[in-house]
């Protein structure tokens, strides 16, 4: 079992691995102080349980085990402390235990054995869950069975609409509205039935048959076994309301996931509402993402992140803004020029206009 121990006492550091080391089947593979290495490091090594202590220099030990399991969410986890008084708060974690300080080594092994009766039950046959990645791309596969191959391009596209429709119903008028507009109501009919009925046999390969739920002139997608890139996306940008030191590995995270644009190798006239949508989300995100980054003066992460913002929307001000900003902090006086003219002649060009008074006061003053 692989054991990751995270604790700003060195002496109770030192004790955890002394005692663990000495119990068998245990690999400690890290061993840490600071909050800010832990994320770092599970990202890139395979962790089986983490010993966290709950206050770890001023930080928070139970906002890091929410971290931990955003990106591991399976992650068995052990609150230490030497305060009782954290239980309540702990256990909106669900840890596996929660240990007040000085841990013995006996109810270290009861915590192990635990821990290694929960890993050989979750390691019983993987649930077969359908996968959706429509950021970039339309692909979707099953854990099980691999990618889904559509029989038609209609059968692919009403896929899609029922999917952005994130397991609401549409009503059968709708759906042939949206995808069916350009023929007479009774071949639409025809084409849909067609559709649903080629939709439906691509996905019992699969195991997913019952996934599309029609009825009383309704459809809709049942998303219960659906992972999908997009929804987790949006979710997470919920969670992560207000970026700081302690969920910043998760906010970096998140960021790259947005690959692409929301079925950008689709051409459904449909999606253009929701495309919009979720750039706006984006660039939102992103823009609060680096504006903190920038205050904590990691220029060149910023900067990454701003000229990203400006590929999906070359006119996006704020992020334009921040790159004159980021340019000027780190002295790049041709970079700050180059952008501003090709900024201000892409506005004229493409909309006719100058960029707005703030922007041109702030070009100036920086000038």
């Amino acid at each position: 079992m692989k054991v990751l121990i995270v604790d700003d006492e060195p002496i109770m550091l030192l004790a955890m691995k002394r005692m663990l080391s000495s119990i068998g089947g245990v690999e400690i593979v890290g061993s840490f102080q600071e909050v800010k290495e832990v994320l770092s490091f599970c990202r890139n090594h395979e962790v089986d349980l983490a010993f966290l202590d709950i206050e770890i220099g001023g930080e928070d030990g139970i906002e890091l085990a929410r971290n931990l399991r955003f990106n591991h969410a399976d992650l068995p986890i052990v609150f230490t402390t030497s305060h009782a008084d954290y239980a309540i708060q702990a256990y909106d974690i669900y840890p596996l235990d929660y240990m007040i300080k000085p841990v013995s080594k006996k109810r270290l092994v009861q915590t192990i054995t635990r821990a290694a009766n929960r890993s050989s039950v979750s390691t019983s046959p993987v649930v077969n869950r359908l996968k959706v990645q429509a950021l970039g791309c339309l692909e979707v596969c099953s854990t099980h069975q691999g990618p889904v191959k559509w029989m038609s391009k209609k059968s692919e596209e009403l896929f899609a609409y029922l999917l952005l429709n994130r397991g609401r119903s549409v009503m059968k008028m709708k759906v042939i509205e949206n995808i069916f507009s350009n023929m007479p109501f009774k071949n639409a009919e025809t084409y849909l039935n067609t559709a649903t009925y080629q939709l439906r046999k691509a996905l019992s390969i699969h195991g997913f048959k019952e996934i599309i739920i029609s009825g009383k002139e309704k459809y809709r997608l049942n998303l219960s076994q659906v992972d999908v890139d997009f929804m987790q996306f949006e979710q997470g940008v919920e969670l992560l309301s207000k970026i700081n030191n302690d969920n910043e590995a998760v906010a970096r995270e998140l960021e790259k996931q947005f690959v692409g644009e929301l079925l950008e190798d689709q051409f459904f006239t449909w999606v253009t509402v929701e495309r919009e949508g979720l750039n706006i989300l984006y660039a939102s995100y992103a823009n609060d993402l680096a504006n903190w980054l920038f205050t904590c003066e990691r220029y060149q992460e910023a900067l990454q992140i701003g000229k990203k913002i400006i590929s999906f929307d070359a006119f996006n001000e704020r992020a334009n803004r921040l790159l004159l900003h980021i340019f000027e902090a780190m002295g790049d006086k041709h970079s700050l020029h180059s952008h501003y003219n090709k900024y201000e002649q892409m506005m004229k060009q493409e909309l006719d206009l100058q960029p707005s008074k703030d922007m041109q006061l702030l070009y100036y003053n920086y000038k």
